[in-house]
């Protein structure tokens, strides 16, 4: 399944917050106003369908990069990280 980086610059504080919370439905949050989504192709329709809605596009910008197979094998993360594990190697506890 394809790997997205998407990043924002959002001037409004509530139109943040909105594209913020669409992000966070589909992915995880990697720093500030970066997130990283691992979606068919579907949902990354979805997502971009929803993002448009939230943002002002006179005011706002989003960039979504895809990342290719050999370009995800490539990644490298520097200083600390609450949790090391890349996307899709979570662990999930279910009580």
């Amino acid at each position: 399944m394809p790997r997205y980086i998407v990043c924002y610059d959002i001037t409004d504080d509530s139109r943040r917050r909105k594209v913020a919370e669409c992000l966070d439905s589909y992915g995880d949050r990697i720093q500030g106003s970066v997130f990283e989504l691992r979606l068919p192709a579907r949902l990354i329709r979805e997502c971009k369908d929803q993002l448009k809605d939230r943002i002002d596009t006179s005011e706002d910008r989003v960039a979504i990069y895809m990342l290719c197979a050999g370009c995800d094998n490539r990644r490298e993360y520097f200083g600390h990280s609450d949790d090391d594990m890349s996307i899709g190697e979570e662990h999930v506890f279910i009580a």
